[in-house]
């Protein structure tokens, strides 16, 4: 079996479980608040140059305006596959004038990187720069620090209505 091959199967694989976790978020996002409850992000990053998809869950606020956002984000590309675990605190702001909500953080991370059949793993650190719309849709930039990402850029969705 050639290297390109495993990449493939792994990233199938990878792609399956991405799916199953957000089918069992959409069964369970009836109960969640609005920008509270489990969605979904896609996106890409550079160094490694990556497309990612990823879950995460937006708890209620822990402490006055601050959101726990832990998530995880599965990269494939570049015979390479970072699956990084963030767990992510965050802020909102309204923006005046739009439903729109700006949102800053960060937090620590654990990314898991395999490639050419060898697999690291180390701690990283995260700053999260995005907008929010109350219905659930948000994009965001995202800086790593140590071992994460140096930027990552994404879309996504979370299911709370």
């Amino acid at each position: 079996m050639t290297e390109r091959m495993v990449c493939r199967g792994v990233a199938s694989r990878t792609a399956m479980l991405i799916a199953a976790v957000g089918l069992l978020f959409l069964a369970t996002a009836g109960a969640a608040r609005a920008q509270e409850g489990p969605g979904v992000q896609v996106g890409v990053s550079a160094q490694p140059n990556q497309f990612y998809v990823g879950a995460h869950y937006v708890t209620a606020p822990i402490v006055e305006q601050v959101w726990f956002r832990p998530n995880l984000e599965v990269g494939v590309g570049h015979a390479q596959t970072l699956v990084a675990l963030n767990f992510d605190f965050v802020d909102r702001l309204p923006l005046k004038g739009t439903p729109w909500k700006l949102y800053f953080g960060g937090g620590p991370a654990l990314n898991i990187d395999r490639h050419n059949g060898t697999t690291d793993s180390g701690g990283g650190l995260n700053i999260v720069l995005g907008v929010v719309h109350p219905k659930g849709l948000f994009t965001e930039v995202k800086v790593g620090l140590v071992d994460s990402p140096s930027f990552k850029f994404g879309v996504g969705y979370t299911f709370g209505q």
